[in-house]
């Protein structure tokens, strides 16, 4: 099925109220089980975009995994941040995205006047200059570049901790619910790698015991449920 290329409308539109430099955001790995959560910064500028580019979660592996390298070079800078399974079950999903964005966007080498944020909700907040846009990750080319480059680092991270994880098979659906992950949580347990505020442990009487007490929010009930 064919999609509308992303273009530059939202960033022009930033620009001619006085942003000079504009960085695209766009997280991956809210709604997994194990993993940490990813997002992605990438300032584009206005130059045309490899083709192709468009939301990550509507390449396949195999495109995503070609175009990422060309996205790096291709880009005028981009980063990665994350927090960790203990960080989203110490501070809940909302504080552990603003913390992995902050962290991507103290480690670029640029710093942007006005973010684009892929969704409805601001969870990063001031100081930042921020423009949230629904389906950003198809429309704006910062954040689709930005999806793309989060998406494969993390997919390739939550490969290598499966290295030695087989039975989770992690390389195969990236710490997000499955069939497999679920009968492997059944039958070993969670690892380190997964949060354990979550309520899929509620749903596996074997391992409840291990859940973390703190109140989750409603919408990290939802996500660790699979919905």
């Amino acid at each position: 099925m064919p999609y509308d290329p992303p273009t530059h409308s939202v960033e022009r539109s930033l620009r001619r109220a006085g942003a000079r430099l504009v960085v695209g955001l766009d997280e991956v790995g809210r709604g997994a089980w194990a993993g940490p959560v990813t997002v992605g910064a990438a300032v584009t500028g206005l130059r045309r975009p490899p083709e192709g580019l468009t939301d990550s979660k509507l390449l396949t592996e195999k495109r995503r995994t070609a175009l990422a390298p060309v996205l790096a070079d291709w880009v005028v800078a981009s980063a990665i941040g994350q927090a960790s399974p203990q960080e989203c079950d110490d501070l809940g999903m909302t504080a552990a995205l603003r913390l992995a964005a902050v962290r991507a966007l103290e480690a670029l080498p640029v710093e942007p006047d006005a973010i684009i944020l892929d969704g409805k909700h601001d969870y990063l907040g001031g100081p930042w200059r921020v423009r949230t846009v629904i389906k950003g990750d198809q429309s704006c080319v910062c954040v689709s570049a930005a999806s793309v480059l989060a998406k494969v680092q993390r997919d390739g991270l939550m490969a290598e901790l499966g290295s030695d994880l087989p039975a989770f098979a992690f390389e195969d659906n990236a710490g997000y619910p499955s069939p497999v992950h679920r009968a492997a949580l059944e039958e070993y347990g969670p690892t380190s790698h997964h949060r354990l505020s979550w309520a899929y442990l509620d749903a596996m009487p074997r391992w409840r015991h291990l859940k973390r007490g703190r109140a989750a929010e409603p919408q990290d009930e939802q996500l660790a449920l699979g919905f």
